[in-house]
């Protein structure tokens, strides 16, 4: 067990790139992060079942107990006048249509569909449109989960992706759209039948600014083999002059059959993004690729980053009051993989739990967590062990 009150984890041996264990990931790739097949593979455990009826009866709660401060800039959007309401007060008004239509119009969406928990099932991703924001904001009430249906992504925002409406010279550094999506429960995402923007098995994201707030991910998936592709629940590049995606009060998985599963990163997967996770659970995710970034010879690659998976240059990740636990990976950081090429990146857990997390190698000063020596990794009142 390493417990540690503010210090900062510089032990073990230095190594210059990439390290120990099997060789050594290496420093990755800083590409966009798309690996041209993105079918769903033939290791076989890329894909998930469909989340059974009754599934609610058992389903972790959003978020994690931990207590810490939640800054204004990561809370709840107000969406007392909200621009679209998806239903008319019944179930049946609610339906995938409807919801993808108020996407595409952007403003603040929240639904009304009768008193009860529903779920709306999407046979393709509801997709936001670059120059209907600036605020675009999606709430559930607590009450409705988005699902692909086991067959396909659930939400896409791309700033860069001129079918959605480029609306700046620079479209990879601009600080809109702003997508928040809050009270929402997202299940059977599959973005294994994307060949252009693949990872991001529930959500998909680049450009302008987005967070997550009292969400809930569960048996999301994406390709299942790739060295640098990932996020089964999420997927990110490109945030705005560099500012974190907040993570607020959210789950990732929460037990055996919630878990989601993708190449690399069974939670969250970005390129150069930053990262701030409050109070949030990410457990039984899985990493199932193989051979790691850069692929070993023989291998397709993957397998790293049981949670979370950050590869890029000048970024951080901040977990404050979180639990990590009972992810797997086949490669690389058993919990999280932390790879910043350029070494400016840096790790802070503070009020925080990882633990149990399952296989995985290349650990040159914290257990679970694979990233060059020479990153800092400050652990605050944490446990990992």
């Amino acid at each position: 067990m390493v417990l540690c009150l503010t210090s900062l984890i510089g032990c073990g041996d230095s190594e210059s790139s990439g390290g120990s264990g099997d060789g050594g990931p290496g420093s990755g790739s800083t590409g966009s992060g798309t690996t041209g097949g993105s079918g769903p593979g033939s290791g076989g455990g890329g894909a998930v079942d469909v989340t059974p009826t009754g599934w609610r009866d058992n389903a972790p709660a959003a978020g994690y107990a931990g207590g810490c401060l939640v800054p204004p800039e990561a809370q709840l959007e107000d969406v007392s006048l909200p621009d679209t309401v998806v239903g008319d007060g019944s179930a049946a008004s609610c339906t995938a249509d409807a919801f993808i239509d108020a996407v595409a119009g952007g403003g603040t969406i929240t639904f009304d569909c009768g008193p009860d928990p529903l779920t709306i099932t999407l046979d393709r991703p509801a997709k936001v449109v670059n120059d209907t924001g600036p605020e675009i904001v999606i709430d559930g009430g607590g009450l409705v989960t988005l699902s692909g249906g086991g067959n396909s992504r659930i939400l896409y925002m791309n700033t860069c992706d001129p079918d959605q409406i480029w609306t700046t010279p620079e479209c990879q550094n601009q600080d809109h759209p702003r997508l928040t999506v809050q009270n929402l429960t997202f299940i059977d995402g599959n973005s294994t039948g994307e060949d252009e923007y693949d990872g991001g098995g529930a959500i998909w994201v680049r450009g302008g600014r987005f967070k997550i707030i009292n969400s809930r991910f569960f048996n999301n998936t994406c390709v299942d083999t790739g060295p640098d592709v990932g996020g089964a629940g999420v997927r990110v590049f490109s945030q705005y002059d560099a500012q974190p995606v907040h993570v607020v009060n959210s789950t990732f998985g929460g037990g055996p059959e919630f878990g989601n599963v993708c190449s690399n990163g069974g939670a969250l997967s970005s390129i150069q993004v930053s990262w701030n996770i409050i109070n949030s659970l990410l457990s039984y995710n899985r990493a199932i690729g193989n051979g790691g970034n850069p692929a070993e010879p023989g291998t397709p690659g993957g397998g790293s980053g049981g949670a979370i998976y950050n590869d890029g240059n000048t970024m951080t990740l901040s977990l404050c009051g979180s639990l990590v636990e009972y992810n797997e990976v086949s490669a690389f950081g058993s919990a999280i993989f932390f790879v910043s090429n350029d070494k400016t990146g840096d790790v802070a857990i503070s009020d925080s739990v990882i633990t149990n997390n399952i296989g995985g190698s290349w650990y040159p000063t914290v257990p679970q967590i694979s990233g060059h020596a020479e990153t800092p990794i400050v652990l605050t009142n944490s446990t990992v062990e």
